[in-house]
């Protein structure tokens, strides 16, 4: 699958395509919405379909120092995308350029001229260019003027409201990792290469998989039941995992630690994802190392459970 940038010419094999546009981080139902009528549209017009993403998100560009919220990486969103079926990925670089980009530089000077674009799918509420000047009317009637048809896809209801980025984050955030799988067709995932820790669980007959957290969203800290993903094999493991700051220990430090069920292999600098399936209780302190074992059993236990 093409990885495309926007800073650059299209292949002339590319273009004429159809582009779902919009930032699509979480690729939820939503999403999936917009991206599956561009990609039925380029099916049935015989041209290429291509899935647009911003990165850094806007929110980041604008703000450097709100905490994390990512829901995917860009490796994340292209496999996403992918199977989906679209034809490739487009990636708006967002930059001081691009934020100072009118609405109407933007369909002229990027959709119509450098990308070539027949076709624009987007949802009812998209908005775009210098100070959110764009809306779908004006993407309409300027991308009527240079050719570029555009269709637009209501919102995806769930429970009598919007599915929405915010929406899998709130899920996530409290602690209800079930509710944002439900909202994007898939659970939430972290992805990060295992480093080498301090070994502690291994000291304690429970070696973990340690996994940065980097820029992904931190949802509710605690342990949950996860399955897990090695990428360059493709094996799905079972397990447990702690995210948080791990308050038993000292000193305090953000990571993802999954504890792998019947795994005895070497992860070090392998690429892992973790899929967040249950949520089990929260961080806690325990008062000695054997209640920390006890209550690691027991957690164990029953994400044998949850996970079947």
């Amino acid at each position: 699958m093409r990885w495309l940038d926007h800073r650059e010419p299209l292949p002339e094999s590319l273009r004429g395509a159809i582009i779902a546009l919009g930032n699509f981080d979480g690729f939820h139902r939503g999403h999936q919405a917009v991206a599956g009528e561009a990609i039925k549209w380029a099916r049935e017009t015989g041209r290429p379909a291509i899935v647009a993403t911003f990165d850094p998100h806007p929110v980041r560009f604008f703000q450097p120092d709100i905490p994390p919220f990512r829901l995917t990486t860009l490796e994340q969103r292209q496999e996403l995308y992918l199977a989906a079926g679209a034809t490739a990925m487009l990636v708006f670089h967002f930059d001081a350029e691009l934020a100072g980009t009118t609405a109407e530089d933007f369909v002229r000077g990027l959709l119509h001229e450098r990308l070539g674009v027949a076709g624009v799918v987007t949802g009812e509420d998209f908005t775009f260019g210098k100070g959110r000047g764009g809306n779908l009317e004006v993407l309409r009637r300027i991308g009527a003027e240079c050719g570029i048809e555009c269709r637009a896809m209501p919102a995806v209801m769930e429970g009598g409201a919007p599915i929405s980025s915010s929406r899998v984050r709130e899920a996530l955030t409290a602690g209800d990792p079930q509710l944002a799988a439900q909202l994007l067709t898939r659970p939430f995932a972290i992805r990060g290469i295992v480093t080498h820790g301090d070994k502690r669980g291994r000291e304690i007959g429970y070696p973990t998989a340690n996994l940065t957290i980097e820029g992904y969203l931190r949802p509710r800290f605690g342990v949950y039941a996860v399955t897990g993903r090695i990428l360059a094999t493709g094996q799905v493991l079972k397990g447990a995992a702690n995210i948080g700051i791990r308050p038993q220990f000292d000193p305090p430090k953000e990571l993802l630690e999954p504890y792998f069920f019947d795994f005895s292999g070497d992860l070090y600098g392998q690429e892992v994802e973790v899929s967040f399936e249950h949520f089990l209780r929260p961080e806690a302190k325990f008062d000695s190392l054997d209640a920390l074992i006890a209550q690691i059993e027991a957690d164990c236990a029953q994400a044998r459970e949850l996970l079947g």
